[in-house]
């Protein structure tokens, strides 16, 4: 069972989950954030000082730009720009509030130039710095350039005071992203770690990653326990599937097959490639009843295709399960279906088996006329054995000399014809006994 289309494409919701992060973030306006570096940095570091007139011109900005008018925003904030004798702080504070823009406008590349502008200024206050590098981060993202997105949010880390999850699973998606597998293992585990000790289950996407992050280094005894998890907390029919796909990774195929057949037993297994495999691990583990009886149900319901290597698998769980007779009827119409005289062969030998001798003959010369029988000497000898059982004695013996021309049925062959002419013989001889008895009658 295949876990994935493919390992860096597998179904991981890496930027959907950065687009949700964005959505939870857009920058503060100035003046709240103003206000916020006063709040939080006093106990640390003294927050620069700024003049009433730029913090008035912010402000006038922000409420054009809340109103939506954001040209008029823009040209404020321009104005703004071009006048001389801004202090550094003031300058980090208008490019924040550019930056704050542009995103409003999903101007993305603008916003990147912004941020970058802010982080240029000398002696910014930590909680600016954190806020500019953290939205920059994922503003890389949203432009897919992974390398200074996983550099960006790296530069956050040695500033941060707490590292949230979101953080740590931020960075792990741009190391998935460059497929640095390996490095994306430790910001996982420290995610996952905060929600233990948080006493929260980890988040869906969280898991999810840890689960792709695991099959791209074909570990699948963790990626089996994070399913595990997925299962139990997020259940979906997905990754129960998945779970299947990794014991079969790991050839445990009766885990495997007891899975499927829950499913089955849910309802679960909708597609006719699902219950073709489960129908596959029946027989693999040897309960060839069910795979018969899953293989004819979803024949007839047609959500397994009827064709002829699915008609066969059919007849050779009824043929394992000991019911010759059920294995016939599916065997005849694959039959009728196929060019390939290999699948006459297969059923002339059930109907042999089922003393049909002339269905048996019939078949086989039926056969011969498709060609390409990958043993033509065994067909030969069953086509000879039927026709000895019809008494046709002569015929017999004109399959068993065919068959005498491969060395591999040679001795079988000569062994048969050696019978058959024996069997003639005494035919014969009680023939003419009992003619010889009569006349004397």
């Amino acid at each position: 069972m295949q876990l994935f289309h493919s390992k860096q494409n597998s179904a991981v919701p890496a930027i959907t989950a950065i687009l949700v992060l964005l959505s939870l973030l857009v920058a503060i306006p100035v003046a709240a954030q103003a206000q916020d570096n006063k709040d939080s940095d006093r106990k640390t570091e003294k927050t620069p000082a700024m003049s009433q007139r730029v913090y008035k011109a912010l402000t006038a900005a922000q409420k054009l730009i809340e109103d939506k008018k954001y040209d008029a925003g823009l040209a404020k904030l321009k104005e703004l720009e071009n006048e001389h004798g801004l202090s550094d702080y003031e300058k980090a504070q208008l490019y924040n509030y550019f930056a704050y823009t542009y995103f409003t406008m999903e101007r993305y590349s603008d916003a990147i130039d912004s941020y970058e502008k802010v982080l240029a200024q000398p002696d910014l206050p930590t909680g600016l710095i954190r806020n500019s590098l953290y939205t920059l981060s994922q503003l890389y993202f949203i432009k897919e350039d992974y390398k200074k997105a996983v550099a960006t949010i790296q530069k956050w880390f040695k500033v941060a005071d707490k590292p949230t999850e979101n953080a740590y699973l931020l960075l792990a998606q741009g190391y998935y992203q460059l497929q640095e597998y390996k490095k994306a293992l430790d910001p996982l585990k420290h995610a996952y770690q905060i929600t233990q000790d948080q006493g929260k289950k980890p988040k869906e996407n969280l898991l999810l990653l840890l689960r792709v992050i695991y099959y791209n280094l074909n570990d699948y005894k963790n990626m089996l326990n994070i399913l595990r998890q997925l299962v139990t907390l997020y259940p979906k029919e997905e990754y129960w599937l998945t779970m299947a796909g990794v014991y079969s990774e790991l050839k445990d195929y009766k885990k495997q097959m007891a899975i499927l057949e829950i499913m089955q037993d849910w309802g679960g297994l909708d597609r006719g490639s699902q219950q073709l495999n489960l129908a596959n691990l029946y027989l693999l583990n040897e309960i060839p009843y069910k795979a018969a009886t899953l293989l004819e149900k979803g024949i007839k319901s047609g959500d397994i295709e009827k064709n002829v290597r699915n008609l066969r698998l059919l007849s050779q769980a009824w043929s394992q399960a000991q019911y010759p007779a059920k294995a016939i009827e599916p065997l005849e119409e694959a039959v009728k279906m196929s060019d390939d005289g290999n699948l006459n062969v297969n059923l002339a030998q059930s109907y042999i088996n089922l003393e049909r001798y002339k269905r048996a003959v019939d078949t086989l010369h039926d056969g011969f006329k498709k060609g390409g029988i990958r043993r033509p000497d065994q067909a030969h000898i069953m086509l000879g054995m039927a026709l000895f059982e019809m008494d046709k004695y002569g015929d017999a013996k004109d399959q068993f000399e065919k068959a005498s021309k491969d060395k591999r049925s040679r001795k079988s062959a000569e062994q048969w014809l050696s019978y058959v002419k024996n069997e003639e013989n005494r035919k014969q001889q009680l023939e003419a006994s009992l003619k010889a008895r009569a006349q004397k009658n």
